[in-house]
């Protein structure tokens, strides 16, 4: 198991990178979607956490793919700092929009995420994490509802209420000037056909190009948000999204959080059941109490998720991946992000530590009494 940190656009420099190094990791996963841009609901000192139903951003310029130059420049810069690139997360709505709403750009736009995962393998980067969703991640509430008030994330209900506009996918508005109205409901399997055809267009290409796609689970994992359908809502889910297309280049960006969340299934029975398969290309660790609709995110060592039992199987497994913190609370002082962050690292870094030792005391095997 690696240990990594997860950085959004803004935080692409050397202050985070020193930053991670200092804190024990070894790699990093780049967001180069802006989920700040124009988004007055994401302060930029803190995870983009959103609102209810608010849009996180406006989505970037569809026509500007991340170039391999870019992408050679961003992974040299990270290695300066004696780090690794990991993956890249999430495609930018504005790239393939038409392509999770089926819409009349869906051909041009599989052509452009075609050439961004061709330019991914060129630049040696081995991962490409995706969401596909359309309602995204919303219905989400901010209080101070961690241990000490510390500011965290939950939900408090359905978020149905609010269908979404025209011109809005996956959080993030694509087109300022689409005409009034709302998306119209599809079912829930229209949308694992247009998932079906996705992968079927472009599993081939992230194999001859080195590169694993990686399926985020819906967050939250409702069976509908905004009055449309969820893929990945359940943890069986994620075995009907591997069946689709066996091939290694189908992977999964395996959310402990999210999955946590979920009403059906067991967590720990999950984590074993996809590291087994070696499926999992990296993974988001974060602990919550409580299940959709209504749960919160805690601290990594107070939530109902055993963190290190999650470790421990995945150490069973030989899963050799990355793990990076998802979200965490936001801690009282001058810099809320760090200090979250930092917490949660030291106690990944601590359980891996203890888990991967030759000398690791057994209390199962050791003598009655002692």
């Amino acid at each position: 198991m690696k240990i990594g940190l997860g950085l959004y656009r803004h935080m692409l420099t050397r202050d985070y990178y020193d930053f991670a190094r200092q804190a024990g990791c070894t790699h990093i996963v780049v967001h180069l979607v802006d989920y700040f841009n124009q988004g007055p609901s994401n302060p930029r000192n803190s995870q983009p956490t959103g609102s209810k139903y608010e849009a996180w951003g406006v989505a970037g310029d569809p026509d500007q793919l991340w170039t391999a130059k870019e992408l050679k420049t961003l992974r040299a810069e990270i290695e300066d700092a004696g780090l690794a690139l990991a993956a890249i997360e999430n495609l930018d709505p504005a790239h393939w929009h038409d392509i999770l709403l089926d819409g009349p750009q869906r051909t041009q736009q599989i052509e452009k995420v075609k050439t961004i995962i061709r330019r991914l393998g060129e630049a040696g980067i081995p991962v490409l994490g995706y969401n596909f969703s359309l309602a995204g991640v919303c219905g989400r509430v901010t209080a101070p509802l961690g241990r000490g008030h510390a500011i965290t994330l939950g939900m408090d209900g359905p978020a149905e209420d609010v269908p979404i506009p025209s011109g809005m996918v996956w959080n993030m508005i694509y087109d300022r000037n689409a005409p009034a109205g709302n998306l119209p409901a599809i079912s829930h399997e229209e949308l694992w056909r247009r998932l079906q055809r996705f992968l079927e267009e472009v599993i081939p290409v992230a194999e001859q190009s080195g590169v694993r796609l990686a399926a985020h689970p819906d967050d939250p994992p409702m069976p509908t948000m905004r009055q449309q359908p969820r893929l990945v809502y359940q943890p069986q889910m994620y075995q009907k999204l591997i069946d689709l297309a066996p091939s290694r280049s189908n992977a999964l960006e395996l959310c402990v959080g999210t999955l946590a969340e979920m009403t059906d299934g067991d967590i720990y029975e999950a984590v074993d059941q996809y590291s087994q398969q070696g499926r999992i290309a990296y993974i988001h660790l974060r602990n919550v109490v409580g299940k959709v609709p209504h749960y919160r995110e805690t601290f990594i060592d107070e939530g109902d998720v055993d963190m290190i039992r999650i470790l421990e199987i995945l150490h069973h497994n030989r899963f050799d991946g990355v793990l990076i913190p998802d979200h965490t609370p936001q801690m009282t002082c001058a810099a809320p992000w760090h200090a979250g962050m930092a917490h949660t690292l030291g106690f990944m870094l601590a359980a891996k530590a203890v888990i991967e030792s030759p000398q690791r005391y057994d209390a199962q095997l050791a003598p009655k009494g002692k």
